[in-house]
């Protein structure tokens, strides 16, 4: 059941597994004014019977309040007021992907001392994946024929007029993410969506969506394990690979026959790998 806390001045929205004794494992979910919780919670979950496994909505997503500013410090100064909430002095495990993954960067950066063991999953270390991600897209638009080029590159990697056209774009788009594409499943999925187009464009302003980590992966202490799925398309595996090879010890796994959403596709083998992870 969904709860609620009050942090920075934001009431944010979460859900919460595990012994209470156990280590914090937090997830920081994807989708810039569109992601929530859910997803991650269902992914993650059953890991709760080790771990705590906290999943939230940021700041102007999902049921969290629409409070503003909507930039990447201020989340990641949440995700750390959510950690010591949480867990006190005691480190978390941090999961993110997509964008959450980028969060998860800053956060292993800033917080370094607050992080046992970093998971990130089909993310980059800098906007530069925009590129390879519009490559990608030129090669298999026939996967999404109502979606465009130009819809990536000026309303997804840009700014929407509303929460309606947020919506429609992001159905479109939807096929691409998964080699087992569900119409229904996703139609449901997007109806049941929080779309906030003032939250996303303002993360894809020009004051955040120029994010570089690149030079700064070296002050990451914490254990890292970089999962990415051979297929991802808005997060191309290469990004991936750079990171692994810029952290200290991290260690890549590369999902086959996976794309972006490769902790939903190929669960109980992530899983496995994140236990294993965890464990050494």
């Amino acid at each position: 059941m969904v709860e609620f806390v009050d942090i920075n001045g934001a009431r944010l929205a979460y859900q919460i597994r595990g012994p209470d004794d156990s280590p914090l494992f937090i997830t920081l979910h994807g989708g810039r004014g569109f992601g929530d919780y859910r997803s991650d919670f269902k992914a993650y979950g059953p890991l709760g019977d080790r771990y705590r496994v906290l999943s939230f909505d940021f700041r102007g997503h999902g049921e969290s309040s629409p409070t503003k500013p909507y930039t990447f410090e201020q989340i990641v100064d949440d995700i750390e007021a959510i950690r010591n909430h949480f867990a006190g002095e005691e480190k978390a495990i941090i999961c993110g992907g997509s964008f959450g993954g980028f969060l998860a960067q800053h956060y292993a950066i800033k917080y370094s001392q607050h992080v046992s063991y970093l998971i990130l999953r089909g993310t980059a270390p800098s906007y530069h994946q925009e590129e390879d991600a519009i490559k990608v897209l030129e090669q298999r638009i026939a996967k999404a024929p109502s979606f465009s080029v130009e819809m990536l590159t000026d309303k997804v990697f840009g700014a929407f007029e509303s929460d309606l056209e947020f919506r429609l774009v992001h159905l479109a788009m939807s096929p691409l993410y998964s080699e087992s594409f569900d119409a229904n499943a996703t139609l449901k999925s997007v109806l049941g969506n929080t779309y906030n187009a003032e939250s996303h464009n303002d993360l894809y302003s020009e004051q955040e969506k120029y994010f570089d980590y690149r030079d700064k992966l070296h002050q990451i202490t914490a254990k890292t394990l970089v999962v990415v799925g051979a297929k991802d398309w808005i997060c191309p595996p290469e990004h991936s690979e750079y990171i692994a090879s810029n952290i200290p010890s991290a260690t890549l796994y590369v999902v086959e026959n996976a794309n972006h959403s490769v902790h939903l596709e190929k669960n109980e083998q992530v899983l496995s790998k994140i236990r294993e992870h965890l464990s050494s």
